[in-house]
């Protein structure tokens, strides 16, 4: 998340000095931000990504995809069985995640399409949609684990895998969490989904959590 901080920073930093350059008592400021700005923007991009790997498979996004270089992890707690939340889960719809329409909206520039996890209709439970359209289940192990897969690029340059992992918490509650891993195969395919990744990971961040939220509150209404 830092290096997408540093290039969302960056960026309005450079809308700022372009601002600023206009008034001239300002211009060697806007110049100096600018300068600034652009090696922000340059480190972010820059930045090498790093491969992880599973060290001992536990759950089955483990098993499926055990070697990535992106991720997000997530997690919370919710007042309410495991049963109860894997059932929540396949039944959160895209209007009960705050934001959600509003941010994929924005990262298809408000283009129209194909109804799509990209463009989902409001009231579609979102796994549902997502399972009839690009992704697949790779497990689905009520009520523990759920999982599924999509290739960003075919044929096979850059896959991804999103789960969502039930354990119950001691107390009569659970934890739940969901974590995105995505493998790019050839270093071509890691440099160019590198940016995207970074430009997009502060908008996935909050639809992960509103996601969870959603689960919460319908698990435990």
């Amino acid at each position: 998340m830092f290096l997408s901080v540093l290039l969302w920073a960056g960026a309005f930093f450079i809308a700022a000095a372009v601002v600023l350059i206009f008034v001239p008592r300002m211009r060697l400021f806007a110049l100096l931000i600018a300068i600034a700005a652009s090696l922000m923007m340059t480190v972010a991009i820059a930045w090498p990504v790093r491969e992880e790997r599973v060290a001992k498979p536990v759950t089955h996004l483990d098993q499926a995809m055990p070697v990535w270089q992106f991720s997000e992890r997530h997690a919370t707690r919710v007042a309410a069985s495991p049963e109860r939340v894997f059932q929540a889960i396949r039944a959160v719809t895209p209007n009960e995640i705050l934001l959600f329409r509003t941010l994929t909206s924005i990262r298809r520039m408000g283009r129209p399409g194909p109804a799509n996890i990209m463009n989902a209709p409001e009231n579609e439970p979102l796994l549902q949609l997502a399972t009839r359209t690009s992704f697949r289940y790779l497990a689905d192990d009520p009520p523990r684990e759920l999982l599924l897969g999509t290739i960003l690029v075919p044929p096979h340059v850059i896959l991804a895998t999103m789960n969502f992992l039930v354990t119950p918490d001691g107390h009569g509650g659970s934890l739940v969490s969901t974590e995105t891993r995505v493998f790019a195969e050839s270093e071509y395919a890691v440099h160019r989904f590198s940016l995207y990744w970074r430009i997009i990971q502060p908008g996935s961040d909050i639809i992960r959590r509103m996601w969870l939220r959603a689960i919460k509150k319908r698990a435990e209404k």
